[in-house]
């Protein structure tokens, strides 16, 4: 009997004020589809960073008698003691992986010339001895390559150290400043949600001030007045993250399983399973959101 009328309320409750609920659960649906939209956008950064960083190594060029530096000889090829100095300066190195530095010959790189452009009229334009020795370095940890770089680009017979995170920090930088972005508006329309929930919890218990005396009068508890508005605020809520679940999953179906997977193949890409926590995340999120506000405004405005 019990159950019943505070279900009864609940039902009353939502139809008195539901122009503020509709207004509640627009602005859930909205906050927590970007706050979702800022987590996807997290691990999609991840994978991308996981595949490209573990591909990374560092590239030293030594010198040719072509080539022109401040610790190259003019007209003048590395010396094998200085081919050696490298190498051992580059295997004690903390920073590089076991048997992370492999050394590439001007007979292979002139091969991998010749394969990267196969038919193209440059292929012909340089020949074995213009091309450049260097070492290939893998790393430790990907993020973890100024030590190497420093120790090795003011060594004799080092032309140039190439370093493929001068290009990709950038990128991902802009990436990051996009996902903090979103979560950051996401965060300023879920408070904007929340106060929205303690302004209509507010007005119905306004709304309801009579009944409310009376139910104090009858000795009902405090969880007994309370749980009617608590259950407006997670249905409010629960349909706000519902709707948001429905837009990630159409997000994550539409744009990168019909979209990005099939058009840029070479790149991993987020799937069910990341959407899958996302998803669980709007959810935790927009009950908090609805049981706190509401819990707040009970205490305040009916004391009990």
């Amino acid at each position: 009997m019990r159950f019943r009328h505070i279900l009864s309320e609940t039902g009353a409750g939502l139809r008195q004020n539901l122009t503020m609920t509709l207004a509640v659960v627009m602005t859930m649906w909205v906050s927590l589809s970007l706050f979702g939209a800022g987590l996807l956008a997290n691990q999609q950064v991840e994978l991308m960073k996981g595949r490209w960083y573990e591909k990374i190594e560092i590239s030293v060029f030594l010198c040719t008698q072509y080539s022109d530096g401040d610790q190259c000889e003019p007209n003048q090829d590395v010396t094998q003691p200085q081919k050696d100095a490298i190498q051992q300066t580059l295997v004690a190195n903390p920073e590089v992986a076991p048997d992370g530095v492999y050394f590439e010959s001007k007979q292979q790189a002139w091969e991998d010339f010749q394969r990267a452009y196969e038919g193209n009229p440059i292929q012909s334009s340089l020949t074995v001895d213009q091309m450049q020795e260097s070492f290939r370095v893998k790393l430790k940890n990907p993020e973890q390559y100024q030590g190497v770089v420093s120790s090795v680009v003011g060594l004799k017979g080092v032309q140039t150290v190439q370093d493929l995170h001068k290009y990709l920090d950038p990128f991902f930088r802009v990436l990051r400043f996009l996902q903090w972005g979103t979560i950051g508006a996401s965060i300023l329309l879920l408070a904007a949600a929340a106060l929205q929930i303690g302004n209509t919890i507010r007005l119905a218990t306004f709304a309801r001030r009579r009944e409310i005396g009376i139910m104090r009068l009858v000795g009902a508890s405090n969880l007994y007045i309370t749980l009617p508005f608590l259950l407006e605020a997670v249905l409010s809520a629960l349909a706000g993250a519902a709707l948001a679940c429905a837009t990630l999953a159409s997000l994550v179906y539409f744009v990168i399983i019909r979209k990005a997977e099939v058009s840029i193949q070479s790149l991993p890409w987020i799937g069910w399973s990341q959407a899958g926590w996302a998803m669980a995340g709007v959810a935790a999120v927009g009950l908090v959101l609805s049981i706190i506000p509401t819990l707040v405004t009970t205490r305040k405005y009916l004391r009990v």
